[in-house]
This record gives structure tokens, C-alpha cells and sequence, in this order.
């Protein structure tokens, strides 16, 4: 029997999605609810395990964890991209690492989600209304303003496609935007410095990788307009997250939507939570009921197969 640790399940989903009667012969499933407080205990919790089935990027599966889990032959990661996993450690040690399908509407929505919440000032207005107040702040219209999506890939073209909709005029750019694609989009190809200074709405769809590590600082902050807000539902490393901070402060910017941090879950003093103009979201863009059905049965289905040795979706 394949001992399997499902890791950081927060909402008890695995059990509800998965008939784990069903590979009671098969598999013996341990799922772990919470986040590991660190690598040592994450080691101790793990080493008798030989599959782990991991969530996105929540726990890091780094070259000093491979080198302590001597059991371990097969990652089962939700997504066909995670960045936490060391697969230069996996592939030498013959750990074989396969992923899952993933729909890309939820990210989107979850953007429109910000970004409605922070120009209609959502947040005050619910707190207003379970306090027993009524009507206190002015909202914006999104027609006619201009949104500035820094990247056009799947998400993008969706978050753009929106904005379109809503009456936006909408710009784009990214290292390598298809100017074909955004002109059948009707969106307007710029230069990220006027992307910066023209933007009411800036939202961020990019893969992180090094190019775009800090892609946005103070630098880019101080090119932004005071009015505009700043939306990241990508990754939290691609904004400079002390000079995010500053600008909040400073009020640089007119406010902050985030649904992605450095360090997750996000501390509990951390300062971003203290701002009343940051909107912010526990990285739930693509935590939905489908997706989740469609990662746990990927999962079971990839370990099926790699104990057949006809192992599929394999990310290299």
C-alpha cells in the first residue's frame, strides 16, 4: 500500500471530493489541514510518506526537504507549473513529478472581484452595514477609464476582454506581447513606462520567473497616477513588496488588490493588513469547487498511472 500525505488541504476538501474508501487497498491517504510552521516540521510530518499530493505553491518542496524524505518517489502538484518544487532535486533522485488540468476564469474573476471591491469601496460598505451605518463613501464608474493589463496571456485576455465590456479602454504589455492578438482583442499595445503613467486599473498576469522578479518598485510605483490601483492576483514576488508598503503609506497610489503575497499564508502583524485602501484576499483566485474536483482526481489518476509505469501529465 502507497503511503500518500495530502498536504495543505485548509478546507477539508480532499475527503469530500475523493472516495477514499474507494482506494482503501490501494492507497493510505494522511491529509494534512494546515500549513507547516517550518522545514523541520514538514521533514518529521513527511518521512515515512511516498507521494505527496501538493496544492499549487503552498508548501515549498525544496532540494534540504528531498534530501531528508527517503521515501518519497512521486509529487502529485495541482497546475502544470509550480515553482516551489526543486525539479532538478526530483530528477535526481528519479522522484517522479506529474500535475494537474486548471481553469484560468477563476483568476480572472477574482480580479474583476478586486477591482470592483476597491472602486465601489466594497469592504468599508459591508463593515458600514453591519455596524448599522448607512451610505459613507463615493465610488468610481469604470467606463472610460483605462486599464493597463501587464500580460495577455490566458488570464489577460479574459481580465481584458472584462474591461472591454464594462466600456474600459484597455492597454497592454509584457515582454513578449502578440501585437496580433492584442489588436484582435482591440487593446492597445504600449511600452510598460505608459502603460504606468496612463493606467487608471494596472492588473498583473504574468508567469514569475526571474525577468519579472520586482518587475514593479518604487521606481514604477512613482511613474503610477496618485488616483490609479494597483491589482496582483499572479504571483507576489512580481510587486517589491517593502515598496508596495511605502507607497500604501505614503499614499503614492490610490489603493492595493492583492490576492498574492511573498510569504503565505500571510503573517498575521504583517503591515499590508493594516492598510484601509489595501482590498486583500487569501489566495483564493483559483481555490473553486471545480478546480478542486479537477486537481484531486488528476492526482489520484497521475499516481495510477505512474504505478502502472504509463505515467501521465509528467512535468519535466
Amino acid at each position: 500500500m502507497i503511503k500518500v500525505a495530502v498536504l495543505d488541504d485548509y478546507q477539508s476538501a480532499f475527503e469530500e471530493i475523493v472516495d477514499i474508501e474507494k482506494f482503501k487497498n490501494k492507497f493510505d491517504f494522511k491529509i494534512f489541514n494546515e500549513a507547516f510552521n517550518d522545514e523541520n516540521e514538514a521533514i518529521e510530518a513527511l518521512e515515512e510518506f511516498e507521494a505527496l499530493f501538493i496544492m499549487r505553491e503552498r508548501t515549498p518542496i525544496t532540494k534540504s526537504l528531498l534530501e531528508n524524505l527517503p521515501n518519497l518517489k512521486y509529487i502529485m502538484t495541482s497546475g502544470m507549473r509550480n515553482n516551489s518544487i526543486d525539479l532538478e532535486e526530483t530528477k535526481k533522485k528519479g522522484i517522479l513529478v506529474c500535475g494537474t488540468e486548471i481553469n484560468p476564469n477563476p483568476a480572472a474573476e477574482i480580479t474583476w472581484t478586486l477591482i470592483l471591491g476597491l472602486l465601489r469601496n466594497v469592504k468599508q460598505e459591508i463593515d458600514n452595514m453591519f455596524q448599522g451605518y448607512w451610505q459613507t463613501t463615493i465610488g468610481s464608474e469604470l467606463k472610460g477609464k483605462m486599464l493597463g493589463v501587464i500580460g495577455l496571456g490566458k488570464i489577460g485576455t479574459q481580465v481584458a476582454k472584462v474591461g472591454k465590456a464594462f466600456g474600459m479602454e484597455v492597454c497592454a504589455w509584457s515582454e513578449n506581447l502578440n501585437l496580433s492578438h492584442a489588436n484582435e482583442l482591440g487593446v492597445l499595445p504600449m511600452s510598460k513606462e505608459d502603460l504606468l503613467k496612463n493606467s487608471d486599473i494596472i492588473s498583473i498576469h504574468l508567469v514569475l520567473g526571474e525577468r519579472y522578479k520586482n518587475l514593479i518598485t518604487k521606481k514604477e510605483i512613482e511613474m503610477m497616477k496618485k488616483t490609479s490601483f494597483l491589482i496582483n492576483t499572479s504571483r507576489g514576488p512580481i510587486i517589491n513588496e517593502n515598496d508596495l508598503v511605502e507607497a500604501l503609506k505614503d499614499e503614492k497610489i490610490a489603493g492595493v488588490g492583492l490576492d498574492v503575497y511573498n510569504k503565505e499564508p500571510l503573517p498575521q502583524d504583517h503591515k499590508l493588513r493594516f492598510f484601509p485602501n489595501a482590498l486583500l484576499l487569501p489566495h483564493i483566485g483559483y481555490v473553486t469547487a471545480e478546480n478542486y474536483s479537477k486537481f484531486y482526481s488528476q492526482m489520484i489518476e497521475n499516481l495510477e498511472s505512474c504505478l502502472e509505469n504509463k505515467p501521465i501529465r509528467v512535468i519535466s
